[in-house]
């Protein structure tokens, strides 16, 4: 991370001073897959067609920045999911996935703080929706599997605003939510990962990443190398 000074091990900061107050902030925003929680889902449904490596391959070069165009990678790896059902997505929802160390109790804190929660994410309603009830957020955005007859058609299902939230679609979702509620992206915090999380980490007025690939990293205010969310709350009291 250039031009970054370690605010304490494992957290590194740039272009900001801290402590600073959570409570100036009025929105947070965060990607799901390896930040809210810790797998990346559309890996995870892989491996019930035993496509897991090669779907995984594709997942971490789109987030390292290596596959520029993510809509047709996903495309690509949603194709590969032709043939999962629904049982096999209820298993991986309820055996695999998990929330983020901190991350609980840093949503708590950002609502206790009085700001809203956004869940802006490349993934799937289906596991975006469970993790809207884990931990209370207040809007989410994500992508919509086609279904037919309990099995995946390896197609998506196109909505209002588009068929793929892409790193585009989150930093105009960012900006959709923070202009209903009336407040600048200034006021806003995007959280995330990989590089689809860039346009809305640039957008906000805090960037944090976690656990976050080295572009990511250089793009960021805040860089969570080790430990969980809640360290956030060490730059932010």
């Amino acid at each position: 991370m250039t031009d970054a000074t370690e605010f304490a091990p494992g957290l590194m900061i740039r272009g900001i001073t801290a402590p600073q107050k959570l409570a100036d902030y009025k929105l947070i925003a965060f990607d799901m897959d390896s930040t809210l929680i810790t797998i990346e889902c559309i890996d995870e449904i892989a491996d019930a067609t035993g496509k897991k490596a090669e779907v995984a391959a594709i997942t971490e070069a789109t987030m390292r920045g290596e596959i520029t165009d993510f809509k047709d990678s996903l495309r690509q790896r949603v194709a590969k999911l032709a043939g999962v059902t629904e049982a096999d997505m209820a298993r991986v929802l309820k055996e695999r996935l998990q929330l983020s160390p901190g991350a609980a109790s840093l949503v708590k804190a950002a609502r206790a703080a009085g700001l809203k929660v956004l869940l802006v994410s490349g993934g799937f309603t289906y596991f975006a929706e469970h993790v809207r009830g884990l931990l209370n957020i207040d809007f989410v955005r994500a992508n919509v599997l086609e279904v037919r007859d309990g099995v995946l058609t390896g197609g998506l299902i196109e909505q209002t605003w588009g068929d793929i939230c892409d790193g585009a679609e989150k930093r105009r979702t960012l900006l959709e939510v923070a202009s209903l509620i009336g407040i600048s992206p200034a006021q806003c915090i995007a959280v995330g990962d990989g590089s689809n999380d860039i346009p809305m980490m640039q957008a906000a007025g805090l960037s944090v990443a976690y656990h976050a690939k080295p572009r990511v990293r250089n793009e960021a205010k805040v860089a969570i190398n080790e430990g969980g969310l809640d360290r956030l709350l060490e730059v932010l009291q």
